[in-house]
């Protein structure tokens, strides 16, 4: 089986990105962006992705749209989101740094991480300036960054070592120039997405 095979099954199988199992409709404005800021956040702790995802649900269906509405919260009033969604055991921790992330989105970037974008001199520079937000270190940047490729083309090809760890058991090739040649620009964050799921799958040896 070719490699375009490989992936093609792939992305039958598994090809919807985190971001659209959470209900996010990802575009370049800032509600969506800060909805996936906030999924990168709750996918980085060591906790199941379903949980993670339909936390990110409920946030949303509990009025947390926007930074604003996120800051002016009450901290019980997450910690009750997050429940509900299931994130029983970071609730506390994570209500806190939801708050604090959604006070410094506002106060460094007006709540629009475009901003924060047009700030940054190379995707590297993303990726940092996305670390400053609570919460999110080296694995919620690159949740983030593995996503939003999709309407953020300077960050695309962008496959973290849990995506290329995916790759390299399904025997696809191990580097992101080589990866993104398989796929149209547009499936990038699908590709990524499907692989970081072989890579978590212990079935697949």
């Amino acid at each position: 089986m070719s490699h375009r095979d490989i992936v093609n099954k792939l992305l039958n199988e598994h090809g919807q990105t985190y971001a659209q199992e959470a209900g996010i409709s990802l575009k370049d404005t800032p509600a969506p962006l800060f909805h996936l800021l906030v999924l990168a956040n709750l996918l980085s702790t060591r906790i199941s992705a379903n949980i993670a995802v339909a936390t990110a649900h409920e946030l949303v269906a509990s009025g947390f749209t926007t930074p604003e509405k996120m800051r002016d919260a009450t901290w019980q009033q997450r910690v009750d989101a997050l429940g509900r969604g299931g994130y029983r055991r970071y609730d506390e921790r994570t209500s806190t740094m939801l708050g604090d992330g959604a006070t410094l989105l506002l106060d460094h970037y007006g709540g629009d991480l475009r901003r924060l974008r047009d700030h940054s001199e190379s995707p590297k520079d993303m990726l940092k300036r996305l670390q400053e937000f609570p919460g999110i270190g080296p694995t919620g940047a690159a949740i983030f960054a593995r996503e939003v490729q999709a309407v953020w083309p300077e960050m695309a090809p962008f496959f973290d070592k849990k995506a290329l760890d995916g790759a390299r058991k399904l025997g696809l090739p191990e580097n992101s120039t080589d990866l993104a040649a398989l796929v149209p620009d547009k499936q990038l964050p699908h590709l990524a997405s499907a692989l970081v799921r072989v890579a978590l799958d212990r079935s697949k040896k």
